[in-house]
C-alpha cells in the first residue's frame, strides 16, 4: 500500500477526481489523467452494447481528442488490485512507460503505483 499523503498535490487531485467519478455515477470504476500542460481529463467506465472502454481508457481518450500530447500521471479507482494491461497501454501510449499509475481502493486509498511500460 502506498500512503497517499505522501503523494504529490496534483496526484492526489487526480485520485480524488477519479473516486468522485465512479462514485457520482456508479460506475466500478473512475479515473483521471493529467496531460502536459497540467489539465485534466476525469471519465468513468462506458459500458454499452457496442463500446467498452475501462474507466482509465476514456480518460486517455478524452485527453487525446482535446490535444493533449503527453501524460504527467494518471490514477484509476477500482476493486482491482493492479491496474490491468490494456489500462497500462493505453497511458504508455499518450505518456510513455514511465507514466505513473496509481491504483486507488474505493475508499482513495492508493494501494499500489505501478508505471505504465
Amino acid at each position: 500500500m502506498t500512503d497517499s499523503s505522501a503523494l504529490d498535490p496534483e496526484d492526489r487531485k487526480i485520485v480524488t477526481l477519479a473516486r468522485s467519478a465512479r462514485a457520482r455515477n456508479g460506475v466500478p470504476e473512475g479515473a483521471a489523467v493529467r496531460d502536459e500542460t497540467g489539465r485534466t481529463y476525469v471519465a468513468g467506465t462506458v459500458a454499452l452494447e457496442s463500446l467498452k472502454l475501462s474507466a482509465l481508457q476514456t480518460a486517455v481518450a478524452m485527453a487525446v481528442a482535446s490535444g493533449a500530447k503527453s501524460l504527467e500521471a494518471a490514477a484509476v479507482v477500482t476493486e482491482a488490485e493492479s491496474a490491468s494491461a490494456e489500462d497500462r497501454a493505453a497511458v504508455r501510449d499518450l505518456g510513455g512507460p514511465e507514466t505513473p499509475v496509481h491504483v486507488a481502493a474505493p475508499d482513495g486509498v492508493v494501494r499500489r503505483t505501478v508505471t505504465a511500460g
